[in-house]
């Protein structure tokens, strides 16, 4: 078979299995068969470089990291709708409706709670999308959205331009599974699927948007080039036909309906795979919307009902502890259960001693307690007229409930932590750190995993992970003969880390990916880290003195110093794999911008950093140099209005040359960049 035709058929496969599990739920392949083929079809990508095109499903994941994103001019207004917060509200909507004209029929829909885009299509592909921003302009996130398997890259009918609109969100499952990993790693959560969507859709770097697994549901047709509607409902048929995933929705005439409707979505909202913040009506017919046009703000033929968020009392029985992975210990409310938004809540954050103290929060207490974004349980207050004189002040323990070691405050917050070095709740936090993206990049060790081997007696400090066998981690629970080798063979490529991101993954206190990054590149080895004295730290331009105290601290610690030793002897790497070049950079600021088409970015800015300076997102009069590619956009008005120096890439690697020796390559301009698909394709299932 000629190449051509297989990459074809491959990727017809592909996009009908990916249509079936991310719209329809009803896969054919299982996961193993799914990534076999998109390996296969990223080998003959790799061999026929010019067959790569933007709608191949090697794309999905992948492209350089942005520096910020250009603005977007809808062509048919994203507008907003009136919100009404009863069913009263409701009569009033469709009696107006009626006055003005006669028998209507209405679509009633949840409201997804995500961030609304609008997607455009040209001959059927893909071309790019935005976010809603104002209604009329937003920002062009096309990269970041074509990593969401729930968006079609191409569609069945070619039209000559199709621009849809419709909501990105996160699914309720995806949303407890993040937060659960960034309470493993101590980093804030998400308050709700809403905000942890809209904040993984604004990421510059595509990879990360796609690590988030985003989904998107569309639920109007802005503009169809070449085709007539007569319906709001035959347009949503129609996208439906186009393989797009669509928001349920009903068609309804009668008020009595319409409000049973709106009551039975909110009954069975916890049913549904994304969150919900209301209910949708609009009318159905597209000429009377034509007829009713919009206010200044609105449409006036639709609607938003907001249900109200649920508030109850309940009685906080109890206050139990959990303590972190950087030996934070933190208040949790025990409560008798109570019925909030479609689940039962048993338990709410106390967030920190300081907290408790402010709402004078005491065992016994009648609280007042609402879900926080609908997500997160919170106690809002107290109702002290309810006090019987039996309800005991909480003061968090002076010793660590689960390894008896002593607890202090912070002297720079509210935290109260465990001092043990060796405390047993922290250890599968710890491990977790340690393995993740960020810092070894140990793939194949996520929570689950880390769990298994804790409990199992396998590891105990992040150094047993380096005597750990194959055939060890393939008796454990889930995890094969294969899966254990992968691990094994990610576990001896991590010791190749170096050591800016070995500094992370220690987990010291405030000692975050970029301080130590910095660090390394100061001191280019563990060996002459470990000699540093609080002067030569607090020298580090970024680092202060609390920075620094944790720091040494930390080295000059017993434990500290034996498990360096073991890492050492494991193999592990401590030189900084990205040491500093020059400091020819020092104090400067730039900025690229445009399509660059002599180098990577991600590598151009790595660079700048490596030779003292600063690569930032956005310009100011702090700016240095904005480097300009093709296309180059608002960034590059700015700089021109400010004054800023602005550099062709030409001059730009004019400026860098000789900045390292030749063996070490910082980046290479005009080289092809190779597909990386098969190492970076996200799994469908």
């Amino acid at each position: 078979m000629d190449y051509r035709e297989e990459i074809r058929l491959l990727r017809e496969q592909l996009k009908e299995e990916s249509y079936r599990y991310y719209v329809l739920d009803q896969p054919t392949l299982s996961d193993y068969e799914y990534d076999m083929l998109q390996r296969k079809l990223a080998k003959l990508e790799q061999e026929h470089p010019e067959e790569i095109t933007p709608d191949s499903p090697t794309q999905r994941v992948g492209g350089a990291v942005l520096s910020g994103f250009e603005s977007y001019e809808h062509r048919v207004p994203l507008e907003s709708l009136q919100d009404v917060f009863g069913l009263d509200e409701v009569r009033d909507f469709t009696d107006r409706m009626s006055e003005a004209l006669g028998d209507v029929s209405y679509t009633l829909e949840p409201k997804v709670d995500g961030l609304s885009i609008a997607l455009e299509y040209r001959d059927g592909v893909f071309y790019r999308g935005a976010t809603r921003g104002d209604g009329r302009m937003g920002e062009d996130v096309t990269e970041n959205l074509r990593t969401i398997r729930s968006i079609p890259m191409t569609l069945p009918e070619k039209l000559p331009l199709l621009i849809v609109r419709g909501e990105v969100y996160m699914s309720k499952k995806v949303f407890r599974e993040l937060n659960q990993q960034r309470e493993l790693n101590e980093e804030p959560l998400f308050a709700n699927p809403r905000n942890a969507a809209a904040g993984s859709l604004r990421q510059l770097d595509p990879k990360i948007a796609a690590s988030r697994k985003l989904d998107a549901a569309i639920f109007n047709l802005q503009y169809a080039e070449g085709k007539s509607f007569a319906s709001h409902e035959e347009t949503l048929d129609y996208l439906r036909s186009q393989q797009f995933k669509m928001i349920p929705y009903k068609t309804l005439s009668d008020f009595s309906d319409i409000s049973r409707e709106i009551q039975r979505l909110n009954e069975e909202r916890e049913e549904l795979p994304f969150d919900m913040d209301g209910a949708v009506l609009k009318v159905n017919d597209l000429a009377a919307r034509e007829k009713l046009g919009s206010t200044a703000k609105n449409p006036r033929w639709a609607v938003a009902f907001k249900y109200p968020p649920e508030k109850k009392y309940t009685k906080l029985t109890d206050i139990v502890v959990q303590v972190g992975r950087t030996g934070v210990l933190t208040p949790k409310a025990v409560l008798e259960p109570v019925r909030l938004a479609g689940t039962t809540v048993t338990n709410a954050t106390l967030h920190n001693q300081d907290f408790i103290s402010e709402k004078d929060i005491r065992i016994g207490d009648t609280v007042l307690v609402q879900k926080a974004g609908e997500i997160i349980p919170e106690v809002l207050s107290v109702d002290v007229k309810q006090r019987s004189g039996a309800e005991v002040p909480y003061l968090l323990p002076t010793i660590c409930p689960v390894c008896g070691a002593p607890t202090a405050r912070d002297p720079d917050g509210a935290a109260i932590r465990c001092t043990g070095a060796e405390c047993g709740a922290q250890l599968l936090r710890n491990l977790t750190h340690f393995a993740s993206r960020d810092a070894m990049d140990i793939d194949g060790l996520g929570p689950a995993v880390m769990q298994n081997l804790v409990d199992n007696g396998l590891v105990k400090t992040c150094a047993d992970l380096y005597d750990l066998k194959a055939e060890q981690i393939a008796t454990l629970e889930r995890m094969g003969q294969k899966s254990a080798e992968n691990a094994i063979s990610a576990i001896e490529k991590s010791k190749e880390a170096g050591l800016e991101r070995l500094l992370y993954a220690f987990g010291i206190r405030q000692i975050g990916a970029k301080a130590a990054k910095t660090i390394a590149q100061h001191f280019g080895s563990m060996e002459k880290l470990m000699q540093a004295s609080m002067e030569d730290l607090i020298a580090i331009g970024d680092v202060g003195e609390i920075t620094a105290q944790y720091l040494l601290t930390w080295l000059n610690s017993a434990s500290a110093k034996d498990l360096v030793a073991r890492l050492q002897a494991a193999g592990l790497s401590f030189e900084c794999k990205e040491k500093m070049l020059d400091n020819r950079f020092a104090g400067k600021t730039f900025v690229f911008t445009g399509e660059l088409t002599r180098f990577d970015r991600k590598a151009a800015e790595a660079l700048v950093e490596r030779m003292g300076g600063k690569a930032s997102s956005s310009v100011s009069k702090k700016t240095a140099y904005v480097v300009a590619g093709e296309n180059a956009g608002s960034k590059l008005q700015k700089a021109n209005t400010l004054g800023v120096t602005v550099l062709t890439e030409e001059e730009f690697l004019a400026m860098t040359e000789a900045a390292a020796p030749a063996a070490e390559q910082p980046f290479v301009p005009d080289a092809v960049q190779e597909t990386t698909a098969e190492a970076e394709q996200t799994s469908l299932f």
